[in-house]
């Protein structure tokens, strides 16, 4: 694949794309859709044929739409839910949640991180006496869910997949034992 100036790029294992200003040995430099201007080795971006950007515009517009109806949605301040008279606490450990990009990041630092904010926030709604917390964490291939069961047996605590309607199959539910009681 030979890059040359003004080709449209997709940057691998990142969100990113835009269009070559300027080449230098292996650096190459682009312009974002944001106008941003970023550098990038060469070997980290793959050229977008004209049809393939075409389409991909399409979703772009699906998520412009999306992120339209998320701001026209009054603002979420609180990971904390109230249904019923119950207060819940939720943490989604989705890596995109945590950091802005994963650029740097290996599969093995990305988990440690996850596994880390939940022992973090496991760790504080006991100390605040917070009866329950699902933690948002994906299907995916099950690494992350095996890991916080391990994490979970180590606290006293009684956890379990989550609601399938509210959640789907990606969360699990912990409630925290008060006082020897639920």
């Amino acid at each position: 694949m030979r890059l040359e100036i003004g080709n449209k790029v997709a940057v691998l294992d990142d969100v990113l794309k835009g269009i070559i200003t300027k080449i230098d040995g292996k650096n190459v430099q682009i312009r974002t859709d944001d106008g941003m201007i970023l550098s990038f080795l060469a070997t980290e971006l793959v050229k977008i044929e004209k049809d393939q950007y075409e389409l991909s515009k399409f979703s772009d517009i699906n998520h412009q739409l999306l992120k339209e109806k998320i701001a026209s949605q009054p603002s979420k301040k609180s990971a904390f839910k109230k249904e019923k008279n119950e207060v819940i606490f939720e943490v989604d450990l989705h890596i995109n949640q945590l950091v802005n990009s994963t650029r740097g990041m290996d599969n093995f630092d990305m988990l440690n991180l996850q596994l880390d904010t939940a022992k973090r926030k496991l760790e504080y709604a006991i100390s605040k006496r917070i009866p329950k917390i699902v933690f948002i964490h994906g299907v995916g291939e099950g690494v992350l869910k095996s890991e916080l069961i391990r994490l979970f047996q180590k606290y006293p605590v009684k956890f379990y997949d989550a609601s399938y309607k509210k959640y789907g199959l990606g969360a699990t539910e912990v409630v925290v034992f008060q006082n020897g009681n639920f």
